[in-house]
């Protein structure tokens, strides 16, 4: 269960793993954004506070990294494989597509924080491409239409769990 991404006591927890913080930024941030699901600006500025790391040095991690992210994922967090196998077969396409459906870029998520989505070196699932990863699921042999429908499905899946008295 994720932590409310705030909360400064998850830092305080996972500090206590790092007695030399400085020497284990990498793996501080990526326990912290375990628990909180991303990497909020407060706990940054408090672990710079904590540990005597510059900002400009934390900040330098953070933004040199591709695994963490500065904003909150969607429930559904898309992996679009660009893999050879994926990029011979359309995964470019498939990127496209994605961002269109669902209206923002790369490493952001939509308004309604239904989805986040990113592209892949490889996803290892190179007989099916072109494919993609939602929440670990895979989806190959995909096209422009066959994503629409996905996420519709997804989004419709959602809309009856919040009708039903459901949490989406």
């Amino acid at each position: 269960m994720r932590q409310s991404p705030v909360d400064r006591s998850v830092v305080d927890g996972i500090l206590r793993k790092y007695p030399s913080a400085k020497d284990h930024a990498i793996a501080l941030l990526q326990d912290v954004q375990d628990a909180c699901g991303y990497l909020p600006r407060e706990l940054l500025l408090y672990i710079c506070e904590k540990t005597g790391i510059p900002r400009t040095t934390l900040s330098g991690v953070v933004t040199f990294y591709a695994q963490f992210r500065l904003s909150p994922p969607g429930r559904h967090h898309i992996l679009v494989c660009l893999g050879t196998a994926c990029h011979v077969g359309g995964g470019p396409v498939v990127a496209e597509a994605v961002e269109s459906a669902l209206g923002v870029k790369e490493g952001e998520t939509t308004e309604d924080g239904l989805f986040s989505w990113e592209k892949a070196a490889c996803l290892g699932c190179c007989s099916l491409a072109p494919v993609m990863m939602i929440n670990g699921r895979a989806y190959g042999k995909l096209t422009a239409e066959g994503i629409h429908k996905i996420l519709d499905g997804i989004r419709a899946e959602e809309a009856r769990a919040l009708g039903q008295g459901g949490r989406a």
